[in-house]
């Protein structure tokens, strides 16, 4: 048998995995949806929130060794593989919309570019040096990361600035764009589905976390929902790095020259 093959027979044989998984999707099943009022807006808790705080405190427990932790990244793929799956056979019925909509998807991808122009300033304002470049010319997903590793390298500040945010993202990002997104689609006049389009920010997580706040909000639209989510993430997977490589980065370098040559000038 091959190192291949016998690697994939043990992770299907972890049972303890199997069964820290299946007993966390119970818990959080049972527990089953909240909303907080907050204002006119919601705030959604949904069991995929629930099972990643519990997962993530899990893991700094006895019960999750660090062979569980290796053995649970490839089935995350798989996962994510089964979710887009499920998302192609909804956009097909719902592909005259989504054509209609060219324009705005194509446009969203220059939301990531907001990175630049908010969280740039405040990376410099609190002493961030040239990690700041790393940290703000994205939202930090793979093809980022590969970008800033080819073109500065691993051991460079901007490495350290993506691979940081990278990993902050990987732990809180799923997190956040759950609660921001169902929050923001109800206490804004703007229409769902444009939130549907912003949760394809280029990370399958991160978007059916958001994704699933919307539809949790707005059941009555959850194949349009789902399909724009889907569609956009898509685009932000093929798109998302020709915009940083062109576009993002060299903004990012520019602006990030004259702030810190007009604050050393004062």
């Amino acid at each position: 048998m091959s190192k291949k093959s016998s690697t994939v027979m043990g992770l299907w044989k972890d049972w303890r995995l199997h069964a820290i998984v299946l007993v966390i999707v119970l818990i959080t099943e049972a527990i089953g949806q909240f909303s907080i009022t907050v204002g006119p807006g919601v705030i959604l808790l949904l069991p995929m929130l629930y099972a990643l705080i519990i997962g993530l405190v899990l893991f700094f427990t006895p019960l999750v060794k660090e062979e569980q932790s290796k053995n649970a990244e490839p089935i995350i793929v798989l996962g994510v593989a089964l979710l887009l799956a499920k998302i192609g056979v909804i956009i097909g019925p719902s592909l005259p919309e989504v054509i209609a909509a060219g324009p705005a998807l194509l446009l969203q991808e220059l939301g990531n570019l907001g990175t630049i122009l908010f969280a740039l300033p405040v990376a410099i304002w609190l002493g961030l040096k040239r990690e700041a470049v790393g940290m703000t010319h994205s939202i930090g997903r793979e093809p980022n990361v590969g970008l800033i590793m080819d073109k500065f390298g691993v051991n460079s500040p901007e490495g350290r600035g993506v691979m940081a945010m990278y990993i902050f993202g990987t732990v809180f990002g799923a997190v956040f764009l759950g609660l921001i997104s169902g929050l923001l689609a109800t206490i804004t006049p703007l229409n769902p589905l444009s939130f549907a389009m912003a949760s394809g920010v280029g990370s399958g997580s991160m978007m059916a976390a958001a994704s699933g706040s919307l539809v949790a909000a707005f059941p009555d639209l959850e194949t349009q929902i789902v399909a724009f989510a889907g569609a956009s993430n898509l685009l932000s997977l093929s798109t998302g790095l020709w915009v940083s490589l062109f576009i993002g980065l060299p903004l990012t370098e520019k602006i990030y020259r004259v702030m810190t040559r007009s604050r050393s000038s004062k």
